[in-house]
């Protein structure tokens, strides 16, 4: 490269390249360190927080990436501090630019809000099984733009915070016990007393069943084909869908030791010489 020529042609910028060389150097090892920094902090923290057995799961990812930005905040005040920017005017210049990028992104920062909203009255944490925007499973993280819920069958979505705040959150977590409601349909020519009282026993033999609310058993409706037998029991959150599941196929079998009927829908049609004949509904 012919320097001569170069410094002939522009002097102010070969002259500025002089004066600027260490600092251009330190600028860029600076900016290196920090950003090695704010990777290794955020992910130290983020270990040595998923470690702690006291530490709020659902905070963990937030922390981490707050200490992140923080320490690249501060890398970027150095570097401009080191070709001598005064602060001052950067924050003002700063602030200006925020309002209109908040202005331009509204719909992001709406995010952001709705996830502070989210960490501060924690309608739910990491690890509750939810129903949120239309969505249930098992809420993996819960970060400033948006909150991700794996369902039952193992999908992963991405739900943007502001459609979460702003919809009807359910938490199957949040409460200890949970009630089950099992509805069984017996004949109507079989005794409902009898039924009842057999559903009773077989309710008082299962040992996930809690005493206390003490479990109902009642009539609760009159169907076209068959009287519906409503069961209420509370059992804790843990053995819910297990033991409704058991419960259901206990009911069944013993009801059907018992001779009660479980009957499926029927239609009976009443011929014009008073006979009546019975037509089972198509299986």
């Amino acid at each position: 490269m012919d320097y001569e020529k170069l410094l002939a042609e522009s002097p102010v910028l070969v002259t500025w390249l002089a004066g600027q060389g260490l600092n251009l150097l330190v600028a860029l090892l600076i900016v290196i360190a920090g950003w090695t920094l704010a990777r290794w902090a955020s992910n130290a923290i983020q270990r040595t927080l998923e470690r702690t057995a006291r530490a709020d799961r659902t905070l963990i990812p937030v922390v981490a990436t707050l200490i992140r930005y923080i320490i690249l905040i501060a890398t970027l005040i150095a570097v401009l501090d080191r070709f001598g920017v005064q602060t001052a005017s950067l924050l003002a210049v700063l602030g200006a630019a925020g309002l209109a990028v908040g202005l331009a992104l509204q719909g992001t920062l709406s995010n952001v809000a709705a996830g502070i909203m989210l960490l501060a009255l924690r309608p739910f944490r990491v690890g509750d099984a939810v129903e949120a925007a239309g969505i249930g499973g098992t809420v993996r993280e819960i970060g400033l733009f948006a909150t991700v819920i794996v369902s039952a069958d193992g999908i992963w979505r991405q739900v943007p915070n502001s459609t979460v705040w702003s919809g009807t959150i359910t938490n199957f977590s949040r409460e200890p016990n949970r009630r089950l409601d099992i509805t069984i349909g017996i004949d109507y020519d079989d005794d409902a007393d009898r039924a009842i009282a057999i559903i009773r026993e077989v309710v008082a033999a299962e040992p996930r069943i809690l005493r206390e609310p003490e479990p109902v058993v009642v009539v609760a409706t009159l169907g076209a084909s068959s009287v519906d037998l409503l069961v209420r029991a509370w059992t804790t959150r843990e053995n819910f869908w297990a033991t409704t599941w058991d419960l259901q196929k206990t009911l069944k079998a013993t009801l059907a030791s018992e001779g009660i009927t479980i009957p499926y829908p029927q239609t009976v049609l009443s011929l014009r010489d008073g006979s009546v004949l019975p037509v089972a509904a198509p299986r």
